[in-house]
């Protein structure tokens, strides 16, 4: 049940408690403020609540990219997602592609983590940066004798880290917009 529904729903109050349609009367100016005000303070907890838990998600990604990085820089080719990549790729740039891909979803979590119309903006760069390692990584991966599967998730890791932070976002600032569509309806009536 959406936000608008259930506030619709309360927005009209029983005169004596009764099931019947005749009874309902409109809630006056200042409940209707009380009403709209609580929902808005709700939407904004859960907002940053789940906003911090997938900021949390893409930042252990980073974390988990950038330990690969330094366990590649102390023993070059000892991973095996890498080791595939050893005779196509000198170990530096095995490590600057890890780095830039840590980059990527740490530019996502400072979307994620703005509430603002400059968030979108961190996201956009986000979506650039993982699109670039998805690049660098399918050509070498396309170079590959015979394609590994399980290595795909390192040109579509990043890309798919800016994809859930764009689904965030949009998924939690929807309710927020209902919430200002249900103030906009909000209407003059004082009881007697």
């Amino acid at each position: 049940m959406t936000t608008t529904t259930t506030a619709t729903r309360r927005w009209w109050k029983r005169r004596d408690g009764s099931d019947y349609a005749d009874d309902l009367v409109p809630m006056d100016t200042q409940e209707q403020e009380e009403l709209v005000r609580s929902l808005e303070q709700k939407q904004a907890h859960h907002s940053r609540r789940w906003r911090r838990v997938f900021a949390g998600f893409l930042l252990g990604y980073a974390a988990f990219l950038v330990y690969s990085s330094f366990h590649h820089a102390w023993s070059p080719w000892e991973l095996q997602y890498h080791a595939y990549f050893m005779e196509d790729l000198p170990s530096p740039m095995v490590i600057f592609a890890d780095w830039i891909a840590a980059l990527g979803c740490l530019l996502a979590v400072k979307g994620l983590l703005q509430e603002s119309n400059s968030s979108k903006r961190w996201m956009w760069y986000s979506f650039y940066v993982g699109m670039a390692v998805s690049v660098f990584w399918t050509y070498y991966l396309l170079k590959l004798p015979r394609i590994r599967w399980d290595v795909v998730w390192l040109p579509l890791g990043p890309s798919i880290a800016s994809a859930l932070s764009f689904y965030v976002d949009h998924t939690l600032v929807k309710p927020m917009q209902d919430i200002s569509t249900l103030r906009s309806y909000m209407y003059n009536f004082k009881s007697l």
